[in-house]
């Protein structure tokens, strides 16, 4: 695993890590989700849970204030109940609080049952888990999505954010984001960001928590500005 830093830009903290797959030398993501298949998409899911969360505190996530924000397969979930067992055994395990911890699904992915995955989101916040859209604005049905599964958090996606500084049409959905989340009370992270120039106007628009590599790339089993320093402080 790798990870990258989710940044609070009115405390300048880290609000929480995202657990990113990697090969067992730091090989890219895809060498590693171009072997997933139905075959073993489930084996694979509970994995990268157990990894994310034994190697976040091997790097010392629990010195920090910070949370683990950790992708899982919506399809590979076949009962929420069923399926989380692992993930809350490693957690007690490992001492870490269920508060701790975020899902990302992406929307990118197709999926064949939304009864099903708003029954595994329903699961999970009663739990206490965050839960998360991750690439908001692309896919199949990010408002769809926003709607039915009421997330706590919402990550735009990167092709809203880049160049964002000298697009109006950018700027406008994203402000409009912006105020849908606030009525709604959903959190609002903003990723991809590579230059100050978006950073800047993603402030602007009252984006608080921003991820990219502009603030840090991921670090290979470390966690990357859990004590600074901060290359942009917005």
């Amino acid at each position: 695993m790798a990870f990258q830093p989710i940044l609070d830009l009115e405390t300048l903290t880290v609000f929480a890590y995202e657990a990113l797959v990697r090969g067992p030398a730091g090989e890219g993501a895809m060498t590693i989700l171009d072997a997933v298949d139905e075959a073993n998409r489930y084996a694979f899911d509970q994995a990268c849970r157990v990894k994310a969360i034994e190697t976040a505190i091997a790097a010392g996530l629990m010195a920090t204030p910070a949370r683990l924000s950790i992708n899982f397969l919506p399809n590979a979930v076949y009962s929420p109940v069923a399926c989380i067992q692992l993930t809350l055994k490693t957690a007690a395990a490992c001492g870490m609080p269920l508060d701790r911890l975020i899902f990302e699904f992406t929307e990118v992915e197709h999926m064949a049952a939304p009864d099903h995955v708003e029954r595994i989101i329903d699961t999970y916040r009663r739990m206490g888990f965050g839960v998360a859209i991750d690439d908001f604005g692309a896919g199949h049905a990010g408002l769809g999505l926003f709607a039915r599964f009421r997330p706590d958090m919402i990550k735009i996606d990167m092709e809203l954010v880049r160049g964002i500084d000298g697009d109006a049409r950018r700027r406008a959905i994203v402000g409009g984001i912006m105020a849908m989340c606030a009525e709604l009370d959903t959190l609002v992270i903003a990723e991809g960001i590579e230059t100050e120039a978006e950073a800047r106007t993603l402030r602007n628009l009252g984006v608080r928590y921003m991820q990219g590599y502009l603030f840090a790339h991921p670090g290979f089993q470390t966690l990357p500005l859990a004590e600074g320093p901060w290359p942009y402080a917005g």
